[in-house]
């Protein structure tokens, strides 16, 4: 390889480099039967052997037959004593170059010797490619187990270890400038760890004996990543971008009255307590009945029926008790979550006693008489798409729902934005419309089954998210196109912060859980939840059978003529001529609704007040829509609005989130484009809104996005 140096710090790194690969040139690499003397690199070598991975490790691990020198490639420099008989590893840079060498005894607890302790290194087992996660550990030991561990899930993974804790921050500092960087944490030093490494790009997890369980379980990489507990650094030392909107048009009134009796009570009772706008506690509710209702029942439409579950978007910026009415909302649902999974973790543990010892046809009988428990989880807060479709496929459940304040998690995480995009949208749309999931792999991968298709499942997502997240969202060209807008209830409501009350005594005194109420629901929620056997329907095998919801008198003339008059207001002219995708599901929304609260009530047939109600919501969701439309029109955003867009859009996928200023003066939209005072004054404005930093490096003035514009 050949550079030319641009200055007198680059030219000193070259030839330090070159010095240093000729040094090591000299140094044979360890044997085969040298490494097997130690414990983890035999580990490596195994892991060679079985799984064919990687082998840059024994290229970068050598033998050292006498004591190294000093700084790597300074051959005149001084001699580290006690490094003759140790393992040379081999350490890189984030550019992947050789620069430092660890001299490290077999088998030894002590940290290694390094030969420069002024350079960010470290000793690097796996591809170092950059589409694989990379995680960074202190010692070999960690990093050869977390590495065995992960890899059997995932080949393509890098684990980097700096070798020394002296040397943590800044191997972490260096790596993170190209690359996301996980690392573990124990929780111990928690705090301590978030005042060291703010604005750094990296990510804190669980324990490495924790990740090692889960696997253990059968959990894939990205769903450990997605589920667990994590600090994101680079996040911390930004605040909360405000909003650049144009001032909007005023939230829609909301129709409590289209709730009646108990489910009233708690709309009201939630909005109360978590002091949110009534629509934010409204759509929580519906989210919570489709939750338990989608399980139970079908509902009415044509002349067949089709699932119950809800697709529901709700804005509310960060602070805006989205949390809060959400925990009100599904207290028994997750109570009652928590209860399967302790049920589940007892019988797993008893599956397993049972099974050990067994052996031959006792093993072979035991496994067919007594199938391994499954994981009950159905309630997803983080997740992908793709996991979940699998859990469907393998029948592990038939109903689910992503419930999450942070809608970020869904619209741009890695399947909402990649590739697999539009079809991810697909699937989710016919999950939602007609129960079903396919999926099929190559049957020569790693994950090959001959499983492909689920039938009569079902899935509710109840999103809530800041308006940063949503308006790209609700204008995205192929959420739309796919259709899965169109089946989805929207909320933008007002946003109560600066109004709410915090130092009323007896306003804080007053427990949601002391609540009449509450109470009355969370006791129907669990009665739903946990039904006596008796109350459901089976078929001949005893399976409980979903229960077709059917129309009381008059109910399905009344259903008929209001969508007869959603679709006369598709015409030329008509307020819904440019809705018509959206409009066209309306009536279908207002059918489950309708039989969501027949089904709260212990009712099978939905009436004619069921679903005049239910219209009243599919109606508010459409005045919803249209008004957030007309807030902010794809062509009629604001200066900073199209420029903050942009420059997310850019930076999108680069870690951090940077730019040059001078290609933002080159490619911005107009009129910031190649405008220097314009652009110059949006950039000002941002800043002053959190949504970028304008940096000085060097010579270059370089853009940074707030990574919470990702969210």
């Amino acid at each position: 390889m050949t550079t030319t140096p641009t200055d007198s710090h680059e030219k000193a790194h070259a030839d330090n480099m070159g010095g240093f690969i000729g040094y090591i040139a000299d140094i044979d690499n360890a044997t085969p039967e040298q490494r097997a003397q130690d414990a983890d690199l035999s580990q490596l070598d195994s892991l060679q052997d079985d799984l064919g991975l990687p082998t840059n490790h024994t290229n970068n691990t050598r033998y050292l037959d006498d004591d190294i020198s000093m700084r790597g490639g300074n051959s005149k420099g001084d001699k580290l004593p006690n490094t003759k008989g140790c393992y040379g590893l081999v350490m890189v840079n984030n550019k992947t170059e050789p620069v430092n060498m660890a001299a490290q005894m077999p088998n030894s607890d002590k940290p290694p010797i390094i030969s420069d302790t002024t350079q960010a290194s470290a000793y690097s087992i796996g591809s170092m490619s950059r589409d694989s996660n990379w995680w960074l550990v202190t010692s070999l030991s960690d990093a050869v187990t977390l590495y065995a561990n992960l890899s059997t899930n995932d080949p393509n993974i890098t684990v980097l270890s700096c070798l020394n804790q002296s040397m943590f921050d800044k191997a972490l500092r260096h790596f993170a400038e190209v690359h996301t960087i996980h690392i573990i944490d124990t929780a111990q030093h928690k705090d301590r760890l978030i005042s060291r490494l703010a604005g750094v790009n990296a990510i804190a997890h669980i324990s490495i004996d924790c990740i090692i369980s889960r696997l253990n379980e059968g959990d894939l990489i990205n769903n450990l990543i997605a589920d667990a507990e994590t600090i994101e650094f680079e996040a911390l030392a930004w605040g909360e971008p405000e909003p650049l909107a144009n001032d909007p048009s005023k939230p829609t009134p909301y129709p409590i009255n289209a709730f009646t009796g108990l489910l009233r009570q708690v709309i009201e009772a939630v909005a109360y307590y978590a002091q949110v706008p009534l629509a934010m506690a409204g759509q929580c509710v519906l989210g919570a009945l489709a939750h338990m209702g989608q399980r139970f029942i079908d509902a009415p439409m044509g002349h067949g029926h089709m699932p119950a579950s809800l697709i529901l978007i709700t804005e509310g910026e960060s602070g805006s008790g989205k949390t809060q009415a959400m925990g009100l909302t599904h207290f028994k649902i997750k109570e009652y979550e928590r209860q399967q999974y302790g049920n589940y973790l007892d019988d797993i543990a008893a599956w397993d006693s049972e099974k050990a010892g067994l052996k031959g046809k006792e093993l072979a009988q035991f496994l067919e008489d007594n199938p391994k428990p499954q994981n009950p989880k159905n309630l997803f807060d983080d997740a992908t798409i793709e996991p979940i479709l699998d859990r469907f496929i393998s029948g592990e459940m038939n109903n689910a729902s992503w419930t999450t304040d942070e809608a970020g998690q869904f619209f741009n995480g890695h399947t909402m934005t990649g590739d697999t995009a539009g079809s991810a949208l697909s699937a989710i749309t016919k999950l939602y419309s007609d129960g079903e999931v396919s999926r099929l792999r190559s049957q020569k991968s790693a994950y090959a089954t001959p499983q492909t298709d689920a039938h009569n499942v079902r899935m509710t997502l109840l999103l809530q998210g800041q308006r940063v997240v949503l308006e790209q969202a609700l204008t995205d060209p192929l959420m739309n196109g796919q259709g899965f807008l169109a089946r989805a209830l929207i909320a933008c409501p007002e946003d109560l912060r600066g109004h709410r009350v915090w130092d009323d005594e007896k306003r804080r005194n007053d427990s949601p859980y002391d609540n009449p109420d509450l109470i009355a629901y969370w006791s129907r929620c669990q009665s739903l939840l946990d039904p006596l056997p008796a109350h459901l329907p089976n078929d001949s095998t005893g399976t409980p059978q979903r229960i077709k919801m059917q129309w009381a008198e008059g109910a399905e003339q009344t259903f008929y003529k209001h969508m007869q008059a959603i679709e006369n207001r598709q015409a030329q002219g008509q307020a819904l001529e440019y809705l018509k995708a959206y409009a066209s599901r309306m009536a279908e929304n207002a059918s489950r609704i309708a039989s969501l609260m027949a089904f709260f009530e212990g009712r099978k047939e939905i009436t004619t007040d069921d679903i005049a109600r239910a219209f009243m919501l599919v109606e508010y969701s459409t005045s919803e829509r249209l008004r957030y439309l007309d807030a902010t029109p794809t062509g009629e955003q604001n200066d900073s609005e199209k420029l903050s867009g942009w420059l997310v859009n850019k930076a999108r996928g680069k870690k951090p989130h940077k730019l040059n200023r001078t290609d933002i003066y080159n490619g911005a939209p107009k009129p910031m484009r190649k405008n220097n005072r314009i652009l110059q004054s949006e950039l000002d404005n941002l800043e002053s809104k959190l949504h970028i930093k304008q940096i000085e490096d060097g010579r270059k003035k370089i853009i940074e996005v707030n990574p919470k514009l990702y969210k």
